[in-house]
């Protein structure tokens, strides 16, 4: 019996399973619509019931830190270690190997997020310091508030690193629908607890961070039992010295920068913005959240989808078939993040003001996080290629190149930062904010364009014909399209005069023509979408 949404029917003991990538992408990228779909209701409650005040700004930190975590112990560098390890022993056909494999890093697993669990709790304090120890005279941001919301958002990270692990088993069978899916269950806890326990609590924001957690237990709750319907009945086993666990651990080293770049980053302008007004931290938090849709929807799909198929290619030695995947993901994500950067940058304003300009979300709050992601659109066609990237070198089990490459990538965000925002902050400038956008930005196109550099140099990176016309046909759509847009825009005029229906309409109906002449441009210039789905 398979698992819903899946893209096969799971066998009842672990064997090889094909299935094409576009397939795997597209029941990925479906599933992770409903979670977005299910995340901007959840953005758009927090925004009309709490606005941008600095109690709301202490969740973001609060959330951050676990959050952060979460890439470390969970789907960053965990799963870009253990992925590649389960699918060597998939490949060998060694069933009992497997299971043994993954009852012994399940118990590892545990055991350390619950001991880095505890101590962040005990921790909170301090750590929330920590992050506001940059704080300017005209920060508001409450540091016992946010200690409290850590102590609250802290055990997130145990219960989502368990569904991580549950979740790169169901990808690494070819099982993506279900894992994509889990993520509803976050933004619905949080809807659920914003909508109960606003109310009762003595700070309302508090919800925001009981939601969070109460949403990570039910995501592990869902995704752990879903294992046994591949055979599995992974138990906790407790050997650091065993083989598998030694290999994923020692490939997990070098990933803990390469994996989470972006989210380093952000904590990087997490810290700046603590010396900017105290709504600097909301407007970002909002922005990012805007710039996570596009990533979730195509990146993180493909970037999931491709690394267990080329770690197998890897195992198998099929260099032919590593570099032919490997190209069709680069195409794929740039395919979709180009226009998606392009059309974010010039819809910035009448998105914010569709999805979060009511109640106590004001009009200047609109602009100041639609400055933020015009800014941080620039990197979103190098952080979505950076997935592909990243799952090139993971696949080979090659982590320490990616590592190089985030540490230089990380300096250069600070340099970035420290340029960009001084200037605006002495100024007095109150989007200075934009500058930490930007540089996140930069610093994404950077680690992008080292890591394509680190591929062709080893000869990984084997371009197929047809890059020249293909990169015309982006451009001619992307030319048809930001002047569609554009005439677009400038004939609405002021959204927020209109009512909440009308912003909505007139927003799908905009964001579709864009679509529409974009897919008409690369059209004409020859594109066809079976030449996608082929692979």
């Amino acid at each position: 019996m398979g698992a819903a949404g899946v893209t096969e029917t799971a066998p009842a003991s672990p064997q090889r399973q094909g299935g094409g990538l576009s397939r795997a992408a597209g029941v990925f990228g479906s599933m992770t619509l409903v979670s977005r779909v299910a995340g901007f209701l959840r953005d758009w409650l927090q925004a009309v019931t709490f606005g941008t005040g600095p109690a709301v700004s202490a969740f973001v930190v609060a959330y951050r830190i676990p959050n952060y975590l979460r890439r470390i112990f969970a789907e960053g560098s965990f799963a870009s270690a253990f992925v590649p390890v389960l699918s060597e022993l998939r490949e060998k056909g060694d069933d009992a190997a497997v299971q043994d494999f993954i009852d012994h890093i399940a118990g590892a697993l545990f055991a350390t997020v619950v001991v880095v669990t505890a101590l962040g709790w005990l921790a909170s304090p301090w750590i929330a310091r920590l992050f506001l120890v940059f704080a300017s005279g005209t920060n508001s941001i409450p540091v016992e508030l946010t200690a409290e919301m850590l102590r609250i958002t802290f055990p997130y990270l145990t219960f989502i690193s368990m569904t991580a692990l549950a979740g790169g088993v169901l990808n690494s069978f070819r099982q993506f629908g279900l894992p994509a899916f889990t993520p509803v269950l976050h933004n619905l806890g949080v809807i659920v607890a914003m909508l109960t326990l606003a109310g009762v609590l003595d700070v309302p924001e508090k919800a925001l961070a009981w939601g969070v957690c109460a949403a990570g237990l039910a995501q592990w709750m869902l995704l752990w039992p879903a294992m046994r319907r591949l055979g599995l009945r992974t138990r906790l086993r407790l050997n650091f010295r065993h083989e598998g666990v030694r290999k994923v651990f020692r490939l997990m080293l070098p990933t803990l920068f390469s994996s989470s770049v972006s989210q380093f980053n952000l904590l990087v302008g997490t810290m700046a913005a603590s010396l900017l007004v105290g709504s600097a931290q909301s407007w970002l938090y909002y922005s990012d959240r805007l710039i996570e849709v596009p990533l979730g929807l195509f990146g993180v799909a493909i970037g999931t989808v491709i690394l267990p198929h080329l770690a197998a290619r890897f195992a198998d030695q099929d260099a032919t078939g590593y570099a032919r995947s490997l190209d069709w993901g680069m195409r794929s994500v740039l395919l979709v993040g180009v226009p998606a950067g392009l059309g974010l940058a010039l819809l910035a304003v009448p998105i914010c003001a569709t999805l979060f300009t009511y109640g106590r979300f004001t009009a200047d709050d609109a602009a100041m996080s639609a400055v933020a992601i015009r800014c941080m659109a620039v990197g979103v066609p190098a952080f979505m290629l950076s997935k592909v990237l990243l799952a090139a070198f993971y696949a080979r089990q090659d982590t320490r190149t990616p590592m190089r490459v985030a540490i230089t990538t990380v300096m250069a965000n600070i340099v970035f930062t420290a340029a960009l925002v001084a200037p605006l902050w002495f100024a007095g400038a109150r989007a200075a904010h934009g500058g930490i956008a930007l540089a996140t930005a930069l610093a994404g196109v950077l680690n992008a364009v080292l890591l394509v550099q680190a591929l062709r140099a080893r000869g990984i990176l084997q371009p197929e014909p047809g890059w020249l016309r293909f990169l015309t046909q982006m451009a001619l759509g992307a030319l048809l399209m930001v002047g569609l847009l554009w005439l677009e825009t400038g004939w609405l005029g002021d959204w927020t005069a209109w009512s909440a229906w009308r912003r909505v309409a007139t927003l799908v109906g905009v964001v579709g023509s864009g679509m529409l002449a974009y897919a008409a441009g690369l059209l004409l210039g020859g594109w066809r979408f079976r030449d996608w789905k082929a692979h």
